[in-house]
């Protein structure tokens, strides 16, 4: 079968997988679950291996809840806000993320009201966040803090949709890009080293096909990133306890 050897490579498609625990404290509208957030250059898909619970999202179209259940598969794209809700405490998901590399890099914003979105600094200190935007809190005080205020926000963004329609989502984006716009130099360099180069390594692959050669074929190799469940130190994310699966292969 061949040996297992140390990951160097990309997952599949240039994504990132995270073992996703939700939150199972009560948020201030007495719903157990996660912090709402979108988005700006990563969609992201749920597959739900337990539990049963729902996610509550926000666009252009209104506000939906879409249920969750153990086999339930769930995408959305850049630009729409979502929030996990674990009903019986029991939500477990695989969370897959496109371009690996920008979600542990920043790419979202918690739906904190206005006045934590004035400046970065401001919102660096509610979210709990490094300077650099990972996206890990310190402890789980500190996560429930921030969940907890991005529910504020989702609730009174919620209102001023249903009073002023559309408008109150676009005064938000606005408020979203010209805070995290200084970040995309450094996400268009990471998605070029990783996720863009997947693709280039498919057309390669397709060049060579199409010219009859088989080499390629020959550097065929099996990855194994490597987990201990006796001893994993979960990270306290967005929707709750994380364990990521990082392309280098060393349990996060």
């Amino acid at each position: 079968m061949g040996k297992f050897d140390k990951l160097t490579a990309a997952l599949p498609g240039g994504i990132s997988i995270t073992h996703l625990r939700v939150y199972d404290t009560i948020g201030p509208d007495g719903l157990r679950g996660g912090s709402p957030h979108l988005h700006f250059a990563c969609a992201e898909a749920y597959l739900v291996i337990a539990g049963n619970g729902a996610v509550q999202t926000l666009c252009e179209k209104g506000f939906r809840e879409i249920p969750l259940r153990s086999g339930s598969v769930v995408w959305f794209t850049p630009g729409l806000i979502h929030r996990l809700i674990n009903h019986d405490s029991r939500l477990e998901i695989y969370a897959v993320m496109e371009n690996a590399g920008l979600p542990e890099q920043g790419d979202s914003i918690l739906i904190f009201p206005p006045e934590y979105l004035k400046d970065e600094s401001a919102y660096l200190a509610a979210a709990s966040l490094s300077p650099t935007g990972a996206v890990f809190a310190n402890n789980e005080e500190a996560a429930a803090r921030r969940r907890d205020l991005a529910v504020d926000g989702f609730l009174a963004l919620r209102r001023a949709f249903a009073k002023n329609g559309p408008d109150a989502l676009h005064d938000f984006y606005r408020q979203a890009v010209r805070l995290i716009k200084s970040k995309e130099a450094d996400w268009r360099r990471l998605w070029r080293s990783g996720p863009e180069a997947t693709i280039r390594r498919t057309e390669a692959y397709l060049n060579a096909l199409a010219g009859g050669s088989e080499e390629y074929l020959s550097n065929g190799t099996v990855y194994e990133i490597p987990i201990d469940l006796e001893r994993e130190t979960r990270k306290f994310g967005f929707c709750g306890t994380l364990r990521p699966y990082l392309p280098e292969g060393v349990l996060g």
